[in-house]
């Protein structure tokens, strides 16, 4: 989990009368998860955060599922998805399942006409390509190629984007994102064994103060549905806030890789997990040093997950061939490996350049009617030498 954090004023303790230079109350508003029983913040609002003027009728936003039940090796070029001036509409929902969805977006401007919440799931942004500020109510959290941006389930924000040609990958869980229990002491430290460190997290770090009242729309996304709610007071409002549940960023490049004479398994690229899911981070390394080693991976089988690779950049020994923003879908029960001539061809290899997310889930993935739009419909005939 995330280390104690603040920005802005606070009263001395917590729940009682903190004013306003003019004598008024600040409103204080608890953010708690899972009831009252896990991490929390406490916010300082100029105004109440409940002052709802109108709702405009909902609209779905649900994925169109294509096929419930697949049992075959895939692959999506992931930067045919289509660039779209609204962020909402941007995000196209990939593979998807009860546990966690992963869309992929090309949102080509900035987000000026409304604010977003999604209160159906805490989202973890891959920025692929592009870079800006993450403006939420906790402050601002600037971001550049190759970030993790998590954002935690009920948040309230919005993007500015620097270019018009931005790539996200969008994963949305259902229920929160951790780090690697075995990463952490028994205070939630992160071990020194981790491939990152609390140095490499980044909180918001500039806090923006809004006092403004008019007509500001949050879409609010639940159930896979989204409900535009207006609101008197500017969303951004706090003057202060303190405690461990708070959106932040982790940079791919800062994940550290655990490398061994032998080939390492999956796991030792780990960096979040999820309910019924994990992702890791595949990046720029050395290979295995035994004299005998062999760096390709080995034929392996899922026997209990679905493993998405999305890949960023670099050459992939494994592979024939890789595009950037190239998905691929190894479901469970059917073996994969590295492609015909690739094991002889990694032998002697001494390093890696490839930079790649992984999404490993612990029940079966959906596959969306967008995402067959963009198939390679051969690729599970691909390692026919």
């Amino acid at each position: 989990m995330p280390f104690y954090h603040k920005l802005g004023k606070l009263p001395r303790k917590r729940h009682t009368q903190f004013r306003k230079p003019d004598g008024g109350l600040y409103a204080e508003q608890l953010v708690s998860t899972e009831g009252f029983s896990d991490t929390y913040s406490l916010v300082y609002h100029n105004y109440p955060p409940t002052m709802v003027t109108k709702i405009d009728p909902e609209f779905s936003v649900a994925p169109e599922i294509a096929i419930e039940k697949n049992m075959q090796h895939r692959s999506f070029a992931g930067f045919n998805v289509r660039p779209e001036a609204d962020y909402i509409k941007s995000r196209v929902p990939i593979l998807v399942n009860n546990d966690v969805y992963l869309s992929l977006a090309a949102p080509s401007k900035s987000m000026n006409e409304y604010f977003f919440k999604n209160s159906q799931a805490t989202e973890m942004i891959l920025v692929h390509k592009g870079n800006g500020t993450l403006h939420t109510m906790y402050g601002k959290i600037p971001f550049v190629y190759g970030d993790h941006l998590i954002i935690p389930r009920g948040l309230i924000y919005r993007f500015e984007f620097e270019s018009n040609d931005n790539r996200l990958v969008v994963v949305e869980s259902f229920g929160p994102i951790k780090f690697p229990g075995r990463y952490m002491n028994q205070y939630g430290q992160l071990m020194e064994h981790a491939p990152f460190y609390e140095r490499d997290i980044r909180p918001p770090q500039e806090l923006e103060t809004y006092d403004e009242k008019g007509d500001f729309i949050v879409m609010i996304k639940r159930d896979d549905v989204i409900f535009p709610y207006h609101y008197a007071t500017h969303p951004f409002d706090l003057v202060g806030w303190d405690g461990y549940h708070y959106p932040y960023a982790f940079s791919i490049h800062d994940f550290e890789p655990i490398t061994g004479r032998l080939h390492m398994p999956p796991p030792i690229h780990q960096t979040f997990e999820g309910k019924n899911f994990v992702t890791c981070a595949f990046v720029p390394r050395m290979y295995d040093y035994h004299p005998d080693s062999i760096p390709a991976p080995y034929n392996h089988s899922n026997v209990d997950s679905d493993e998405v690779l999305y890949y960023m950049d670099g050459e992939f020994m494994s592979r024939k061939h890789v595009d950037k923003g190239q998905i691929t879908l190894h479901p469970t029960g059917i073996p994969h490996g590295p492609h015909p001539g690739a094991v002889e061809k990694s032998i002697g290899q001494k390093e890696t350049n490839e930079l790649a997310f992984m999404l490993d889930t612990f029940n079966p993935l959906k596959i969306t009617k967008q995402a067959l739009e963009i198939e390679d419909k051969n690729y599970y005939k691909s390692w026919i030498d």
